[in-house]
C-alpha cells in the first residue's frame, strides 16, 4: 500500500513540480523555507487543492489523475493534524473528536466512546468536557492529532503542527508526537520548516526549494551531506563546492583546501563550524587550510557565540565566550581561520 505522488501545481508566477513515494508505517518530512510549495503539496494530498498534472495513487485507489479523476477531500482516507489546530470552538474535546467518526457514518453514542479512548491515549482523559478555550496549546495539539487518527485515516498530514507551541510545550508534544507517530501504520507527510522536528520525527527527509526536489534521503545521511546552502545552513555546516584532485579541493578565487581522504571531480566540502579555529596573527609553522577572513557578524547561540567571516572562502565560525574575550572579536576585526584536513569531509557534488 504504498502511497505514489507525482504533484505538479501551477500557478500564476509559481510551479510546484515533485514526485516521491511514502511507505507503510513510514514519516516523510517535507522540509524547506517558506515560499517552498511545501503546504501546496499538503494541499494537494488532502484534495483541497486538485493537481494541474501528475497524479495521487494509494493502494490502487486514485486520488487525483487530470484531467479525467478528482476525488474530493471528504471522500480520501485522510487526516489532517494544521499549524493552528482548528479545533471547533463551540465543541468539547470529545465533540471534536467525534465529529470526524460522525462524519463517516458512525453512530453518535459508539463516535463518543471511540472519542473518549482516543483523548485517553493522548492523556487527555480528564478533558474531555473541556472547550478548546479551555486548553493550553500543547493540549489543542493532541487533541488535533487524536482527531486526525480517530478515522483510522490511511493517510496523516501534519502542517506545522509544532510551530504555535512555546518551547518547553514543543519539547513533550513533539516526543508524544514520535510515540504515536511509531504506532500509526499509515502513511505519514509532515510539513515543516524546522530541521529538528523533522529530524527527529522522520525517517526519510526530501527538501523542497522553489517548487523542486533538491536533496533527499534519511535525516543522518542529509544532516552530514548537504547539497545546497539552504540545508547546510538547516544542519549548521559550512559547505562548498570545489574541484579535487588527490588531497586538493580547488574553491575557486585562489581558495585551495587540503582534505585528508583522495578525491577527483565535482565534490562537495564540508565542515562544522566547531572546527574552525580563529587567530589574531597568522598561526606559525603555516599550517594547511589557513586564510585570513574579517568578521562581519556575531550571533550569541546559548554556551557559544558564531561568528561570521568574510574571507576566501567566507566561513561561519563557533566559538566561546571566553574565546571571544581573548580575541575582543567585533565587526570589522581582521584574523586568521584555519580548519585542519581531518575536520573536512568531502563528497560528490
Amino acid at each position: 500500500m504504498t502511497l505514489d505522488a507525482e504533484i505538479r501545481i501551477a500557478r500564476t508566477t509559481f510551479e510546484l513540480d515533485i514526485a516521491f513515494t511514502v511507505e507503510p508505517g513510514e514519516v516523510v518530512a517535507l522540509l524547506g523555507p517558506n515560499g517552498a510549495g511545501k503546504t501546496t503539496a499538503l494541499r494537494g494530498l488532502a484534495g483541497l487543492t486538485p493537481l494541474s498534472e501528475g497524479r495521487i495513487v494509494l493502494d490502487d485507489h486514485v486520488w487525483d489523475a487530470p484531467p479525467d479523476r478528482f476525488v474530493p477531500a471528504e471522500r480520501r482516507e485522510v487526516g489532517v493534524v494544521f499549524q493552528d489546530y482548528l479545533l471547533f470552538a463551540h465543541m468539547s474535546a470529545q465533540e471534536n473528536v467525534a465529529f470526524g467518526l460522525r462524519a463517516r457514518g458512525q453512530h453518535r453514542a459508539v463516535a463518543r466512546s471511540q472519542a473518549a479512548q482516543w483523548l485517553e491515549r493522548v492523556g487527555l482523559g480528564d478533558h474531555l468536557h473541556a472547550k478548546p478555550r479551555a486548553l493550553s496549546g500543547g493540549q489543542a495539539q493532541r487533541v488535533a492529532l487524536a482527531r486526525a487518527l480517530a478515522t483510522d485515516p490511511q493517510l496523516l498530514l501534519l502542517d506545522e503542527p509544532l510551530a504555535a507551541l512555546d518551547a518547553s510545550t514543543r519539547l513533550q508534544v513533539r516526543a508524544e508526537l514520535a510515540h504515536h507517530l511509531a504506532d500509526y501504520p499509515g502513511h505519514t507527510v509532515l510539513v515543516t520548516h524546522d530541521p529538528f522536528d523533522a529530524m527527529v520525527l522522520a525517517d526519510r527527509l526530501i527538501i523542497v526549494e522553489h517548487g523542486a526536489i533538491v536533496q533527499e534521503g534519511p535525516p543522518t545521511e542529509v544532516a552530514r551531506m548537504p547539497r545546497t546552502d539552504y540545508v547546510a545552513n538547516l544542519v549548521g555546516l559550512n559547505l562548498y563546492r570545489g574541484t579535487a584532485q588527490e588531497t586538493s579541493v580547488d574553491l575557486g578565487d585562489g581558495a585551495v583546501f587540503t582534505v585528508a581522504e583522495p578525491a577527483h571531480g565535482a565534490v562537495h566540502l564540508a565542515f562544522a563550524p566547531t572546527a574552525v579555529s580563529l587567530y589574531p596573527e597568522r598561526p606559525s609553522g603555516s599550517p594547511r587550510n589557513t586564510w585570513q577572513v574579517t568578521v562581519t557578524g556575531l550571533e550569541q547561540h546559548a554556551h557559544t557565540t558564531r561568528v561570521r567571516l568574510s574571507g576566501a572562502p567566507a566561513v561561519l565560525a563557533e566559538v566561546t565566550p571566553a574565546t571571544v574575550a581573548d580575541l575582543r572579536l567585533h565587526s570589522g576585526a581582521q584574523l586568521w581561520a584555519s580548519v585542519k584536513a581531518t575536520e573536512i569531509h568531502t563528497y560528490p557534488a
